[in-house]
């Protein structure tokens, strides 16, 4: 599927929702059918459950511990006490669905409904690194990143841990820009058995659904993970100090130069189920290189970080430098474009409605996936920290709910996602008048009788421009031209647009969806 459309649920709020709702406990065995029916209805063809997996007590006590996590659950949910906490779902203890979600089985019933529908399921690979809860740690401590003599006074990001193999000093997971994550245990890359034991893990999911969304993927780059780690050299694990004996030092298998755990992990994992979707989180403009190591799909933060800061200009050079550059692959349809998810704030929290509407007709007309997440829909503005498994009801907004409904039902009649994607650059309505600069123009087309054009206004002004379709044989026909999202129509001359293209004048935040037919 070229052009997917993901939609994300916090797996635990959600199913505690349902169960208030049923006043009896719903899993993900017992979701009722309506739930399925509503996401076809909108046309969604990937549901992403986040928060499946089991987490552990000790990464519980973590999240429960520190005084900036209680601050943000007391600002998302006040009234919060501490049953309302679980583990984080991206410290796993086990890649297993913990009873009360509904367990193993009720996964694999909740994934058959889904797929009769004709949907797909998408699940967390989180990579980097795993809970302070996981078994791995007594079994297998050398797959992890451990402390070398010398920097026993440097205690910051490592922990000490008692395995069967003895004392060790462990590190945290982390992403290098930032303080670690205490609640995990950083995986060591350099280590073939690590590779081959998350491999095992990847193939595991790849039976469980259809596709993983993977957590901070860019983390484990060999580039990336080599200059992270560099103070802590693979072949000295243990570590000496006052409180410790030194360690029984068991044999363990000796680097080898690093390679790129994708680059063999998801062609082995395609080479069974060539179907089978990776969606990576990534950052730091390494999305090329994800992509080129096999990702279906990256994350579009530029976009999103454009989109937020209403720089519409900056919006329009974003997506035509990725068309035709000779310095990146061309990578827009396969960006993952998003207005929210779980890591960032509420759209409707930052731009007024007008704004939300023109946005998310960009990141639904645009080629590649396009990426909802729970709440959006409604206009929900608070964003719930990934450890609560409760969060405060919000009235939804009908304004925001009519967006939504309006351009999820229009699209369906469309080729958008469908057929063939062009992004258009739109020339100037006249000398002197920049606001060409402003506007999204997306053609698609699946037929020859008809084509679709996705037309919207950043700017907060009124603006201007002339459209250079590409349609063959456009002066061959006169076109009926309807917006399918006000119901205005027009006729245009072939000729004319080929000549000269479609003249636009717009007010500002406009969002328009052409529907041309011969």
């Amino acid at each position: 599927m070229r052009h997917p459309l993901l939609y994300e649920i916090n797996t635990r709020c959600w199913l505690r929702e349902l169960s208030q709702k049923a006043s009896a406990p719903i899993t993900l065995g017992s979701v009722p059918d309506s739930e399925f029916a509503n996401w076809k209805r909108l046309g969604l063809t990937h549901i992403w459950l986040m928060g499946v997996w089991t987490s552990g007590p000790l990464a519980r006590a973590e999240g429960l511990r520190s005084p900036e996590q209680r601050q943000a659950y007391s600002e998302a949910l006040p009234d919060w006490s501490e049953s309302d906490v679980d583990g984080s779902p991206y410290a796993i203890a086990d890649y297993r669905v913990p009873a009360t979600l509904g367990g193993d089985q009720g996964l694999a019933t909740f994934r058959r409904k889904l797929n009769a529908h004709g949907i797909k399921l998408i699940l967390d690979f989180v990579p980097n690194h795993l809970g302070l809860d996981h078994p791995w740690i007594n079994e297998f401590p050398d797959v992890f990143v451990q402390a070398t003599v010398g920097i026993a006074e440097d205690r910051e990001g490592l922990f000490s841990r008692e395995t069967k193999y003895g004392m060790r000093l462990f590190a945290h997971g982390k992403d290098p820009n930032f303080p670690a994550w205490t609640d995990t245990i950083q995986l060591d890359y350099r280590m073939p058995e690590t590779h081959a034991k998350m491999l095992e893990i990847l193939q595991s999911l790849a039976a469980r659904c259809d596709g993983v969304r993977c957590d901070m993927a860019m983390l484990i780059l060999p580039q990336v993970f080599t200059q992270t780690w560099s103070r802590f050299p693979p072949t000295q694990y243990a570590i000496r100090n006052t409180r410790y004996a030194t360690p029984p030092v068991t044999k363990r298998q000796q680097p080898e130069t690093l390679k790129s755990f994708w680059s063999h992990a998801i062609p082995s994992i395609k080479s069974h189920n060539p179907d089978f979707l990776f969606l990576a989180e990534a950052y730091w403009n390494l999305e090329p290189q994800l992509q080129a190591q096999g990702f279906d799909f990256t994350y579009d933060k530029e976009l999103y970080d454009r989109l937020v800061a209403r720089d519409a200009a900056g919006v329009q050079r974003h997506l035509l430098q990725q068309l035709g550059s000779t310095q990146k692959p061309a990578t827009l349809d396969r960006g993952a474009h998003f207005l929210e998810n779980h890591d960032e704030r509420r759209i409707a929290s930052v731009l007024s409605p007008a704004e939300h509407r023109a946005a998310a007709l960009v990141i639904l007309g645009l080629p590649g996936m396009r990426f909802l997440h729970e709440g959006q829909l409604i206009g929900a503005r608070c964003r719930l920290p990934v450890q609560l498994t409760r969060r405060c009801d919000e009235t939804a907004v009908p304004e925001v709910v009519q967006i939504y409904e309006q351009l999820l039902t229009a699209l369906q009649g469309t080729s958008i996602g469908q057929g063939r994607a062009e992004l258009l650059k739109p020339h100037p309505a006249w000398t002197e008048n920049p606001t060409a600069e402003n506007f999204i123009l997306i053609q698609w087309q699946s037929d020859a009788e008809t084509f679709d054009l996705v037309v919207v206004n950043l700017a907060a002004h009124q603006g201007q421009c002339y459209v250079p379709l590409t349609i063959a044989n456009l002066s061959d026909h006169e076109w009926h031209v309807r917006d399918l999202l006000s119901n205005d129509t027009f006729t245009r001359s072939g000729a004319d647009l080929q000549s000269r293209g479609l003249y636009l004048d717009l007010p500002s935040n406009a969002a328009c969806l052409f529907r041309f037919t011969r």
